[in-house]
């Protein structure tokens, strides 16, 4: 069981915890565009007497504890990012025992467990307690909330993290979503645009010649034709189409918005050869195809299945000791994925129960709160 100086912490400073999270509920923070929460957090932290504390080249807010220019490190993070553009707004409420509000939980509710935490060391002279309750061999801690985790923010904030990092890293954990399930392998993924360019014209005078969303149209329907991979759970998915001027003009231009999934990293590359191959046949008389890569998740490669296992039961037992339930294993797009890709044991846990998210109704279960802020401390002590 936990230490019962942190339990008792965690019981004086719940009120603290909620506060905080409605605080930092109602600031809005969409992929790229993190730093009014980046800058509330680090006010937070120096408040409670944080040292060593940074932030990066992307924007991460990183507090270091026990930290050297060489030693080894244990990282842990949750993702200031969410969903929801700039013009979503972000007005929270409280009915039936849930709080409601777009991001409340993605990942709002998981900052705030870990700030809890953060807080929790900061308050005491962070190396020393870190040493108590670690011994006196203790790896270094980085506590990280983290950009850009949500849509094409490309996981640019862990991409950073590993970069200054990845050599010295022995487990990472991503705290996102609720406690209910947790994320043990990365699903991989490849976003494209792909635009299609013709001479266009009249749709009468003109007619015949070649029309943008047509080819474009063409194109859909090749590759969802697309064999796939009988092994493994592998996907393709057109999430967004435009283009065109009038209903009387032949489109000059169209474009889509296309990705391809999958849990192998194998599979990945093969459905990308394909769709490499449907792109470069559709490149016909005077039609232009272009393709970009607009994000990239990697899937997990080369990770030690040994020390795998033993991060997996350390989450599990965080879990189950405080909320009575293992948690469902299951693959996932996360943080993690950047270090799983790098061969880094990791995992994504939560820290709260509830519903919504992604949209504008998504709400958390305030009783769960607390078994968040426990798992949480477990987690990162280790107890």
């Amino acid at each position: 069981m936990i230490d019962k100086k942190i339990s008792d912490y965690i019981d004086l400073h719940e009120r603290d915890a909620l506060n905080f999270l409605k605080k930092l509920a109602v600031i809005k923070a969409p992929s790229g565009n993190e730093s009014k929460r980046a800058e509330f957090c680090m006010d937070y932290l120096r408040a409670h007497g944080a040292k060593n504390l940074c932030t990066d080249e992307a924007g991460n807010v990183i507090y270091a504890i026990n930290v050297n220019e060489s030693n080894r490190l244990e990282v842990f993070s949750a993702h200031l990012d969410i969903v929801f553009p700039e013009e979503v707004e972000l007005n929270i409420s409280e009915k039936n025992g849930r709080l409601y509000c777009p991001g409340i939980g993605d990942d709002t509710a998981c900052v705030s467990s870990l700030m809890l935490t953060a807080c929790y060391l900061a308050e005491y002279d962070a190396d020393e307690e870190w040493k108590r309750l670690r011994g006196e061999n203790a790896p270094g801690l980085l506590i990280v909330f983290n950009t850009c985790e949500e849509g094409l923010g490309n996981l640019k904030g862990i991409k950073e993290i590993c970069r200054r990092y990845s050599d010295r890293i022995d487990l990472f954990c991503s705290f996102d979503l609720g406690y209910d399930s947790f994320i043990t392998s990365a699903i991989g993924s490849i976003r494209y645009k792909i635009s299609v360019k013709t001479q266009g014209g009249h749709s009468f005078m003109n007619f015949g010649r070649a029309n943008a969303i047509e080819r474009l149209s063409s194109i859909i329907t090749k590759l969802y034709s697309m064999p796939l991979p009988r092994d493994g759970h592998n996907t393709f998915n057109v999430g967004l189409i435009q283009g065109g001027t009038s209903v009387n003009t032949i489109a000059q231009y169209a474009e889509m918005l296309f990705e391809i999934r999958s849990d192998r990293a194998y599979y990945l590359r093969y459905m990308d050869e394909k769709l490499q191959k449907i792109i470069e046949n559709s490149k016909k008389g005077c039609v232009s195809v272009d393709i970009e890569i607009i994000g990239k998740r990697p899937c997990s490669e080369n990770v030690d299945p040994d020390k795998m296992k033993q991060l997996i039961h350390r989450a599990e037992k965080a879990v189950k000791q405080y909320s009575g339930k293992l948690p469902v294993q299951k693959p996932g797009s996360t943080d993690c994925n950047i270090p799983l890709s790098l061969g880094i044991p990791s995992v994504c846990i939560g820290c709260y129960l509830g519903q919504g998210a992604h949209t504008k109704e998504e709400y958390i279960h305030l009783s769960s709160l607390k078994t968040g802020y426990l798992i949480t401390a477990s987690m990162i002590f280790n107890q």
